[in-house]
C-alpha cells in the first residue's frame, strides 16, 4: 500500500510543478493583503475572535487543476484563443459566414480549426484530471487536529485544516500545514525534520518550541493555551519567518524560521509534536513556491514567428493579385454570367470583395497544423532525452530532468556557457587537507596519501577497495595505549571488517546520508599536531590568564573546538523509516506512553553547567558517563566501524523500517552503550558518530576535528557537548547562533566556555572578510601584540598557498566578551528579533556589531576534486564555439587553479587581472588590457607572416580575464558595460571571482540582452537559482547541495560532463530536426496554395477551386500532416558517436545553417516552381479536352501529394523502417478516403459532383503518365541541388555523414571476409 501513495505523493508534485503560478492563484484568491496576520486559536474562550478573522484565510485545501466541470469549454476556448493563429483562423471561418465572400461551405471552413482545439482540450483534460484525483488523494489524507467540542485530538482530513488549529504529529509523519512548534516529546525541545519535499535535501534539520515552552514536562494542553501570533503575511521565502507570540501578560517572544514546521516536511527522531497552524493550503511555503514550469519562448521559435509574418504578406499579395485580376476581368466582362444572380457589380467593388473571398480560398498558406505538430515533435524529442542512458548516473540513481519541454531546440544554439565552480565542476565533496593554526602550518602529508589511495576505487561501486584503502590508512586512537604514530596492522584492522554483510550494512547507511562518504570522512591526523593537541590542559588556559600571552596548545584545542561546534550540524541516525500517511483511521499509541517516555528523557537533560562541573565531568567517569546518558534523549547513535559488530550482529540487528516505541529505544541505546569503549577519558562514550550537515564544508571540519578526538557528541537548543580527549567531556551552554549569509560571508556562535567561565564567540568565514574584522588596536603589551602579527602574517601567507593549490579557504577566530558586553549587546538583538518589518536589517547590524576585533585561531584548507570527465567536457566545449565564464564565490587564486585542472584556462593563456576599488580605476585598467590585447594580436600577426620556420612555431595569442566581485560591480555599471562587454569578447575565458548570487544573474542577464548571444547557465546550489533562471537555458546539477537549482532549471543533470551529450547530440538534433520540419510545412502549405493561385488565372479570379472541398481540407490536415512529424522525431543527420567525436560540427546549428532566412526563401521559391509544374502539366495534357473541373484537379492534387511526399524523403537524412511505413500509410489514406468520398459522396460537394472521379482516372494510363513525369520534374532541381552539395561543396556535416558511411560499409566488408574466412 506504501507504494502506491508515494507513488501518487511524487505524481502530484510533478502535476502541480507543471502549473504556474496562474493555475494556483486564480483557484484561491488570496484573502488577506495586509502584511501582517494574527493568528488567534481555535478554543472556546477564543470564540468570537476566532470567528472574526477565520474567514480571512484559506483552508487547506488544495486544488492544483486549471478547470471545473462546468467552466472547462468556455475557459479552455477562452485560452486557446490567446494564440494569433487561432485567432486568425477563427477571423476566416467568421468571414467565410459573410455571403459576398464567401469561398467555402461554412460548414467545411471550420472543421481544421475545431479538429485543432479539440485535439489541444482533449490533452489539456487529461492532464487536468490526473491532477484533481491526485489532489483528492493529498486532501484526504488524515491528520489529529484539536477539536474544542470534544476536549481532545480527532482524526480529520488535510482539507479541513484551518489556521489556528491545533496539531498533533506523531514520528515520521508528514505536516500538513504551516504551523509554529509549541511542543516537542524531546526533553530539550528540539524537534527534527526531513525537507527533502521541499528542497531535496535529506540529511535532518533541527527545530525547537517557542521560547519558553520548551520547560514543560507534559504534553501541552490547548484548553490552557491564552497566547496570540502575529506574524508576516503568506510568502515563499523557504529561509525566514517573522514573528512573535504575545502572551497575556503582553510579553512577547520572538520567531524564526527554527520555529516553524513546513508543510511537506516529515517528522524524524522525535515521538511527538504538537503545534498551531499559521498558514493553510494554498498560502503554506510549499504552495508558495510550487511556481511550476516557467514559459520560455525559444529562439527557434521567435523565428518562425517572424517567417509567419512573411507568409501573412505574401498571402496579402497573392491576395490583391487576385482582387486586381478579378477587377479587370469584371471590367472587361461587363455582363454578368449566367450562374450569377444577374446583378451588375462594380469592378472596384467586386475586386474588395475577391480580395477577401481569396483569404478565405488561401487560408492554408498560414499552416494552423503547424502549431500543433511542433508539440508533439517536442514532446517526442523530450521522451528521447529523458530515456537516453548515458545521460544516467548509476551511483546516484539520477537520469536528467526536463522541467521545461518548449525550449530543447535552444541546447543546439548555446554561444555562451556560464557555469558555477563548486559542485557544478568539482564533486562538492569537502575533503580535509591542510591547516594553520597558530601561525604553524600542518601539511597532512599521511592524510594526502589516503586521498591517492582513493583515486584508484569508487566509493560507492567498489567496497574491497575501501576496506583495503581504509585498512592501510586508518590509524588507531591516538590517546589509546598504543605508541604515538603507529599504525595498526592489516590483520589487526581486518577485524573490523570480519563480517561482509557488516562492512556493507556500513557502507549502505553512509551512503544514505550527505556528505559522508569515506573518502570524506576518515581523515588521518598530522603527527606533529596531534602530539601538541595532547598536551593541552586545564593548566594550559590558567597559564594563558596569568601571562596573558595564550600557549600554542590552547589555540590548537580552541581551534578544533571551533571546528566542532560552529556549525548547525545534526547528530542521528542515517536510516529513518518511510514517512507515514493515513488515508484511514488507525489504532494510535497511548498517549500517557509518550508522556512517560518524555518524562524519563527529562530526567537525564543536563542543563546550564558550570565550568566546575564540566571539568569533573571530563576527568571522572561517573561524570561522562550521566553525560552518555543525557545524550542518548536525542537520537540512537550507530557505532560505523566497531570491533564488536560482527559478535552482536545476529542479537542486535532490528527491522530497519520500523518505529521504535520508547521502551525499546531504551533498550537499543543501552545496547549501543555497551558496544561502546570505555566512558573515561581514554574513549568515547558514543562511538563514532553520524553526522547530518547542511553543506560539505560543515561536514569536512567537523570530522576533521573527530578525527584529532575533538567529537561532537551531542547538540540541543540550549547546550553542545564535545568530547575533548585531553580535557574529558566539555558542556557548552548555546546561547546564540549566527547564521551564514552571502552578506556577512561568514557564521558564529555565541557560548558560554565550560574552562574559561566566559562568553565566547567562535566565528568561522571567508578569509577576506575574516581577515578585515581582527582586532586591530594594539594591546599595549608588546609580546602579545607581536604574536597577533605573526599569526596574521603566517597564517595569510598559508592562505595563499592554500588558494594557489586550488584549496577552498577558511579562516576560523574567536572573541571572548565579558558579561556586560554580551548584554548590552543582548539587549539590540532581542529588539531586532520582536520587530517583523525590519527584522532582517536589524539582524544583520546587530551581528555585525558583535563580529569584531576578533582572535585569529587558524586557518584550513578544503580539497574539493573536480568530477569525473570535466576538462574533456570544457575542452570539447571550446572546440564547439563556446565560450565558456566560471562565476565563482572562492577567491581568485583558487578558482584560477581549478580553471587550469579543468582546461579552462590553458598553459599559454596570458592571464589579465581586473581589480579595482573605484569606477574610473576600473576604466583605465580595462583601457590598458585592452591596449595590450590588441598590442599583442598585432604584433604577433606581423611576426607570423614573416616566411620563417622558427616563426611559425609560436603559438596563437590566447588571453583569459579575471575580475572580482567588487570590481565586476564597477565593470556592470551603464557607462563601463559596453567596454567591458568588449574587453570580454576579446579574451578566450573569463573568471569572475567572489561573485554573489545577484551579480552572476546579472552578468548573464547583460551578456545574453546586450549581445544577442543565446546563454546556458549552469550551477547546482540555491545561490545559482538567480542565474539559472536568467539564461536562455538553465541546467542543474543534481550534486550535495539540495534541489533548489534542479528545481528551478530547464534541465537537470547529475554530472557536469552530460552536458557534452546534451548539447551536442540531442541539442543538434533537436534544433536541425524541428528547424528542417518547420521549413517543410512551410514550402508543402506554399505549395499546394499555389496549385490554387494559378487556376485563378485562367478562371476569371472568381476564387474557385478546382477540387472538391473536402480534398482541400484534407490535404495539409491529414494526409500529408503525419510524416513531418515523425521526420521532425527521428530524422538523424549524424550518429551521436560522430557528434561527440567532433564538437567542431556542432557550429553549424550554432550558427542557424539549418534555419537561415535565405533558406527559407529558397524553400519558398521551390514550392513556386513544385507547384508550377505540377498545375501546367496536368494543364498542356488535358488542354482543348472536354474535362470537367474536378477531373482536372484530380491529377493536379495527386501529382502535388507524391511530390511533398518525396521532398521529405529527399530531406531526410536517415531513413527507417519507420519513415516508409508513415509514408505508405499516407498513401494509403489519400487513396483510401479520396476513393470512399468519390464512390458515395453524390451531392456532398454542390454544385459540382465528384462521384467515381478517381476511380475513371485510375483506369486511364495517361492519368499515371501526367503524376510521375509531373512530380519527377518538380523533384528534378531539389534533387540535384542535394547531389551537387553533396560532392561538390560539402557542409562538414556532410562530410562527417560520408565519413560515417564509409567507415559503416568498411566495418560490413570486414566482418563478411571474417565470416568466410571462418566458414
Amino acid at each position: 500500500m506504501a507504494e502506491p501513495l508515494q507513488w501518487a505523493r511524487d505524481k502530484w508534485q510533478s502535476m502541480v510543478s507543471a502549473e504556474g503560478n496562474n493555475d494556483v492563484t486564480i483557484q484561491q484568491p488570496a484573502k488577506t493583503t495586509s502584511k501582517h496576520r494574527i493568528v488567534i486559536p481555535c478554543l472556546g474562550h477564543f470564540k468570537e475572535e476566532y470567528e472574526k478573522v477565520s474567514h480571512l484565510y484559506q483552508n487547506n485545501r488544495i486544488r492544483t487543476t486549471k478547470y471545473r466541470l462546468w467552466n472547462f469549454v468556455p475557459k479552455n476556448i477562452f485560452e486557446q484563443f490567446h494564440r494569433a493563429a487561432n485567432l486568425y483562423f477563427l477571423f476566416i471561418v467568421l468571414l467565410n459566414w459573410v455571403p459576398v465572400v464567401e469561398a467555402f461551405r461554412k460548414e467545411i471552413t471550420m472543421i481544421p480549426l475545431i479538429v485543432v482545439l479539440t485535439i489541444i482540450a482533449v490533452k489539456d483534460a487529461v492532464e487536468d484530471y490526473a491532477k484533481y484525483q491526485l489532489d483528492k488523494k493529498i486532501n484526504n489524507i488524515v491528520t489529529q487536529v484539536y477539536c474544542r467540542n470534544k476536549k481532545t485530538y480527532v482524526e480529520k482530513f488535510w482539507k479541513e485544516v484551518k489556521v489556528g488549529d491545533f496539531i498533533r504529529l506523531l514520528c515520521n509523519e508528514e505536516i500538513p500545514a504551516d504551523m509554529v512548534l509549541i511542543y516537542t516529546s524531546d526533553g530539550d525541545g528540539i524537534c527534527h525534520i526531513e525537507t527533502s519535499s521541499l528542497d531535496g535535501e535529506t540529511n535532518l534539520k533541527q527545530r525547537q518550541v517557542v521560547r519558553g515552552f520548551g520547560e514543560q514536562e507534559t504534553e501541552v494542553d490547548p484548553e490552557n493555551f491564552a497566547s496570540r501570533i502575529e506574524c508576516e503575511a503568506p510568502n515563499n521565502d523557504l529561509t525566514r519567518f517573522r514573528g512573535f507570540m504575545e502572551h497575556p501578560d503582553q510579553e512577547r517572544v520572538g520567531l524564526s524560521k527554527d520555529n516553524l514546521l513546513m508543510r511537506g516536511c516529515t517528522i524524524r527522531n522525535t515521538t511527538v509534536v504538537v503545534g498551531i497552524v499559521v498558514y493553510a493550503g494554498h498560502e503554506t511555503k510549499a504552495m508558495l513556491n510550487n511556481t511550476g514550469l516557467r514559459y520560455k519562448r525559444s529562439k527557434l521559435e521567435k523565428n518562425v514567428n517572424r517567417d509567419i509574418i512573411w507568409c501573412v504578406l505574401l498571402l496579402v499579395v497573392m491576395c490583391s493579385i487576385g482582387a486586381v485580376g478579378h477587377g479587370f476581368w469584371l471590367g472587361a466582362h461587363p455582363d454578368p454570367p449566367l450562374y450569377s444572380s444577374g446583378k451588375q457589380i462594380a469592378p472596384a467593388l467586386g475586386a474588395f470583395f475577391m480580395f477577401w473571398t481569396m483569404i478565405i480560398l488561401l487560408q492554408v498558406l498560414i499552416p494552423i497544423s503547424l502549431y500543433v505538430s511542433i508539440e508533439f515533435v517536442k514532446l517526442g524529442q523530450i521522451y528521447f532525452i529523458r530515456n537516453d542512458l548515458d545521460l544516467y548516473h548509476e551511483p546516484t540513481d539520477t537520469g536528467i530532468r526536463c522541467g521545461s519541454l518548449n525550449i530543447a531546440e535552444d541546447l543546439g544554439q548555446i554561444e555562451y556557457v556560464f557555469s558555477d565552480k563548486t559542485g557544478t565542476l568539482t564533486e562538492n565533496k569537502m575533503v580535509f587537507r591542510r591547516c594553520s593554526i597558530a601561525g604553524m602550518e600542518y601539511g597532512h602529508e599521511e592524510n594526502a596519501k589516503r586521498l591517492e589511495s582513493y583515486l584508484d576505487y569508487d566509493d560507492e561501486e567498489d567496497e574491497e577497495g575501501i576496506r583495503a584503502s581504509y585498512s592501510t590508512l586508518k590509524r588507531p586512537s591516538r590517546f589509546s595505549t598504543c605508541k604515538p604514530g603507529c599504525f595498526q596492522s592489516a590483520r589487526s584492522l581486518s577485524r573490523l571488517f570480519s563480517s561482509t554483510s557488516a562492512l556493507r550494512t556500513s557502507i549502505s547507511r553512509t551512503t544514505q546520508m550527505a556528505f559522508s562518504s569515506p573518502i570524506e570522512t576518515d581523515v588521518v591526523p598530522d603527527e606533529v599536531l596531534e602530539r601538541k593537541l595532547r598536551r593541552v590542559t586545564f593548566k594550559s588556559y590558567t597559564t594563558s590568564e596569568v601571562i596573558g600571552l595564550t600557549p600554542e596548545t590552547v589555540y590548537i584545542a580552541e581551534f578544533f573546538i571551533a571546528l566542532a561546534i560552529c556549525n548547525t550540524v545534526v547528530v542521528s541516525t542515517p536510516d529513518q523509516p518511510q514517512r507515514k500517511r493515513r488515508w484511514t483511521a488507525k489504532t494510535r499509541l497511548p498517549t500517557s506512553h509518550f508522556m512517560d517516555l518524555k518524562q524519563i528523557f527529562h530526567k537525564f537533560s543536563a542543563r546550564k553547567i558550570s565550568p566546575t562541573s564540566a571539568r569533573s565531568s571530563g576527568t571522572g567517569t561517573g561524570g561522562s558517563e550521566s553525560e552518555s546518558d543525557r545524550s542518548h534523549k536525542l537520537s540512537i547513535f550507530r557505532v560505523k566501524f566497531p570491533s564488536s559488530l560482527s559478535d552482536q550482529s545476529s542479537s542486535s540487528e532490528s527491522p530497519s523500517n520500523s518505529i521504535i516505541s520508547g521502551h525499546d529505544q531504551t533498550e537499543t541505546s543501552s545496547r549501543f552503550k555497551e558496544m561502546s569503549p570505555g566512558n573515561g577519558p581514554g574513549s568515547s562514550p558514543e562511538g563514532d558518530l553520524f553526522y547530518e550537515a547542511e553543506s560539505p564544508d560543515e561536514a569536512a571540519l567537523v570530522y576533521a576535528a573527530r578525527a584529532y578526538q575533538c567529537r561532537l557528541q551531542s547538540r540541543s537548543p540550549e547546550v553542545v557537548t564535545v568530547q575533548l580527549e585531553p580535557l574529558g567531556l566539555l558542556t557548552f551552554q548555546l546561547l546564540h547562533i549566527l547564521p551564514f549569509d552571502s552578506v556577512r560571508k561568514r557564521m558564529s556562535i555565541v557560548v558560554r566556555h565550560p574552562i574559561l567561565n566566559h562568553i565566547v564567540l567562535y566565528t568561522k568565514g571567508a578569509d577576506s572578510v575574516i581577515m578585515d574584522l581582527l582586532q586591530k588596536e594594539p594591546t599595549g603589551i608588546k609580546k602579545i601584540d607581536a604574536q597577533m602579527q605573526r599569526i596574521k602574517a603566517r597564517t595569510q601567507r598559508y592562505l595563499d598557498d592554500y588558494a594557489a593549490q586550488g584549496l577552498r579557504t577558511l579562516c576560523v577566530a574567536m572573541k571572548v566578551l565579558s558579561d556586560e558586553e554580551y548584554n548590552e549587546w543582548l539587549k539590540g538583538h532581542y529588539a531586532a528579533e520582536h520587530n517583523i518589518e525590519c527584522r532582517d536589517g536589524m539582524l544583520l547590524e546587530s551581528m555585525q556589531r558583535l563580529e569584531n576585533q576578533l582572535t585569529l585561531l587558524g586557518a584550513t584548507g578544503i580539497e574539493d576534486r573536480l568530477q569525473e570527465g570535466v576538462p574533456e567536457t570544457i575542452e570539447a566545449l571550446r572546440k564547439a564555439g563556446i565560450k565558456i565564464w566560471m562565476l565563482t564565490g572562492d577567491k581568485s587564486e583558487t578558482a584560477i587553479n581549478i580553471a587550469h585542472s579543468c582546461k579552462l584556462l590553458a598553459p599559454t593563456d596570458h592571464i589579465f587581472i581586473l581589480q579595482s576599488d573605484h569606477l574610473d580605476s576600473c576604466s583605465l585598467k580595462m583601457d590598458k588590457i585592452l591596449g595590450d590585447i590588441k598590442w599583442k594580436e598585432s604584433y604577433q600577426a606581423s611576426h607570423l607572416r614573416v616566411p620563417d620556420s622558427s616563426v611559425a612555431q609560436i603559438p596563437e595569442f590566447t588571453a583569459a580575464l579575471v575580475i572580482d566581485g567588487a570590481t565586476l560591480e564597477f565593470a556592470l555599471h551603464d557607462s563601463m558595460a559596453s567596454k567591458f562587454l568588449q574587453l570580454t569578447t576579446c579574451v578566450r575565458a573569463v573568471i569572475c571571482c567572489r561573485a554573489t548570487p545577484l551579480q552572476k544573474s546579472k552578468v548573464v542577464e547583460k551578456i545574453r540582452k546586450e549581445l544577442k548571444v543565446m546563454t546556458l547557465a549552469v550551477g547546482d546550489g540555491a545561490n545559482d537559482v538567480s542565474m539559472i533562471q536568467v539564461a536562455d537555458v538553465g541546467i542543474g546539477i543534481s550534486g550535495q547541495e539540495g534541489m533548489q537549482a534542479v528545481l528551478a532549471s530547464d534541465f537537470a543533470l547529475s554530472q557536469f560532463r552530460h552536458l557534452s551529450k546534451l548539447l551536442f547530440v540531442h541539442g543538434h538534433w533537436c534544433y536541425t530536426r524541428l528547424a528542417n520540419m518547420i521549413l517543410y510545412f512551410f514550402y508543402k502549405n506554399l505549395a499546394y496554395v499555389n496549385l490554387l493561385f494559378w487556376f485563378q488565372f485562367f478562371c476569371g479570379f472568381s476564387g474557385t477551386p478546382m477540387t472538391d472541398y473536402w480534398s482541400l481540407i484534407f490535404f495539409n490536415l491529414l494526409f500529408t500532416s503525419v510524416p513531418p512529424v515523425f521526420y521532425g522525431v527521428l530524422d538523424k543527420d549524424v550518429s551521436a558517436e560522430v557528434l561527440l567525436h567532433l564538437p567542431e560540427l556542432y557550429k553549424a546549428s550554432q550558427k542557424n545553417e539549418p534555419y537561415l532566412f535565405s533558406t527559407f526563401i529558397v524553400n519558398l521559391l521551390d514550392a513556386f516552381y513544385q507547384s508550377l509544374v505540377c498545375f501546367f502539366i496536368p494543364y498542356w495534357t488535358y488542354s482543348g479536352s472536354d474535362i470537367d473541373l474536378y477531373s482536372f484537379g484530380s491529377p493536379i492534387n495527386t501529382s502535388m501529394f507524391f511530390t511533398i511526399l518525396l521532398h521529405l524523403v529527399i530531406e531526410s537524412k536517415s531513413l527507417n523502417v519507420a519513415h516508409f511505413s508513415v509514408l505508405a500509410g499516407s498513401v494509403f489514406l489519400f487513396f483510401s478516403i479520396i476513393g470512399t468520398f468519390g464512390a458515395t459522396c453524390i451531392l456532398c460537394n454542390p454544385p459540382a459532383n465528384p462521384y467515381w472521379i478517381i476511380q475513371k482516372h485510375l483506369s486511364t494510363p495517361r492519368f499515371y503518365l501526367v503524376c510521375i513525369l509531373a512530380t519527377l520534374l518538380a523533384l528534378l532541381p531539389r534533387y540535384l541541388f542535394r547531389v551537387i552539395q553533396t560532392t561538390a561543396f560539402p557542409t562538414p556535416l556532410l562530410k562527417a555523414k560520408n565519413l560515417e558511411g564509409r567507415i559503416l560499409t568498411g566495418r560490413r566488408s570486414l566482418m563478411r571476409s571474417a565470416s568466410v574466412a571462418r566458414s
